[in-house]
């Protein structure tokens, strides 16, 4: 029955489909084998300069250079029942293998997998906690070790990913200091794990540099929340204090276009700031010549593109079932599930090339040790002025 309400509301959303983008309008062109690729959009959109926009990209890449077809889903709303209804119209088109880009999708991995038990279904960034959290509900202890996270989702057909945040969160704020910045501010977009690990990571890189520096009686981190995943006035206000009143020198803006906000305060006074996700840098210097110093990447392209050609070399086995936490893997930066971007990274005296080629070794190899610990902002050396959050 489910799928027939699908098909009939695909049927009578087409227009609406295709005013965002969704449902083709050229995405993908032929079919490689069985293969019929969809992505639905969490909160934003395609061209959001961060999860969304590196999904649908390399999703696109990847389909067009193997005949596979791709279409893409916007939500009409930021709900749940939004979600779930972009995936009843992507099955309902034909949709076989459908990429969920965020921890938002797992209200609709938990509602959907066993509803269409023959598609693929791949939530990125989505672990453990977060299924939990929407499988168990009210009562939630917020310790998946409580639970068996397969009892709430359908194991047959459903890959997970996350990724060690931390880690590249330590080397953009090592990098930060490094490259001779003391005063560094955090605006994460809501406390959620991901975004935490990323923050907590910073604090801890920025702390290491400053102990090999021996300056940690110099350096401070102002560190807050926004409470949502975009900028808006309200943020940009307390943004425009940092940089201009509190002398605030950079900031890792860390929640999709919360950038926004960052770079608009950045941009009056000189200031610079860091990216996240993917390399952002092409959206945050429309704010200012060489304003962004580095971006902290997840490793998003190189996991669709690996999940892809599992799927097209008939090896889902190899990954169905699992959740992954994808981090480093090689000391070769490139390989990696969570890096610096190499062409774009501000290199100078203080930390070359050659430098984040070394600590990408030492972090590889063990000799650097980050917390992945949620809990409380790690104890460090340095200043850290925590301010909760903005909303």
């Amino acid at each position: 029955m489910k799928k027939l309400i699908a098909a009939i509301l695909a049927s009578l959303m087409v227009l609406s489909l295709a005013a965002c983008g969704g449902g083709g309008g050229g995405d993908g062109k032929g079919s490689s084998g069985d293969m019929n690729v969809a992505m639905v959009t969490d909160s934003g959109d395609i061209t959001d300069q961060s999860f969304n926009q590196t999904t649908y990209e390399t999703a696109k890449k990847w389909s067009e250079a193997n005949g596979v077809t791709f279409n893409y889903y916007k939500p009409e709303k930021d709900t749940d029942e939004a979600r779930n209804a972009a995936i009843d119209q992507a099955v309902a088109a034909g949709a076989n293998v459908i990429l969920l880009p965020g921890y938002m999708f797992a209200a609709s991995l938990v509602a959907q997998t066993n509803t269409y038990p023959d598609v693929k279904f791949i939530g990125l960034d989505v672990g453990e906690g977060d299924l939990c959290e929407k499988g168990v509900g009210e009562g939630y202890t917020y310790n998946p070790a409580d639970y068996n996270v397969g009892d709430y989702y359908n194991t047959t057909n459903t890959y997970c990913a996350t990724y060690q945040e931390e880690i590249s969160g330590f080397m953009a704020g090592y990098a930060a200091v490094k490259l001779g910045y003391r005063h560094l501010g955090f605006l994460g977009g809501m406390s959620v794990p991901a975004v935490m690990r990323f923050g907590y990571g910073y604090v801890q890189g920025a702390d290491k540099a400053a102990a090999e520096l021996g300056c940690t009686g110099d350096v401070t981190v102002e560190y807050v929340y926004g409470g949502q995943f975009y900028g808006d006035a309200d943020i940009t206000a307390a943004m425009d204090t940092w940089y201009s009143s509190r002398d605030v020198e950079v900031v890792f803006a860390c929640g999709g276009g919360i950038y926004t906000s960052a770079a608009e305060a950045a941009a009056k006074v000189g200031g610079k700031v860091i990216g996240v996700d993917s390399d952002q840098s092409s959206k945050i210097d429309t704010y200012g010549e060489k304003m962004t110093v580095t971006s902290a990447m997840k490793g998003l392209d190189a996991t669709v593109n690996m999940i892809l050609t599992a799927i097209k070399d008939g090896k889902w086995s190899d990954y169905v079932g699992k959740i992954d936490n994808l981090g480093m893997v090689s000391d070769d930066p490139g390989e990696n599930y969570v890096q610096l971007p190499r062409a774009t990274t501000q290199w100078a005296d203080g930390f070359t090339e050659d430098d984040y080629l070394a600590l990408v070794k030492d972090i590889h190899g063990g000799n650097i040790s980050i917390s992945n610990d949620t809990t409380a902002i790690p104890s460090v050396s340095i200043t850290v002025n925590d301010y909760g959050s903005i909303k």
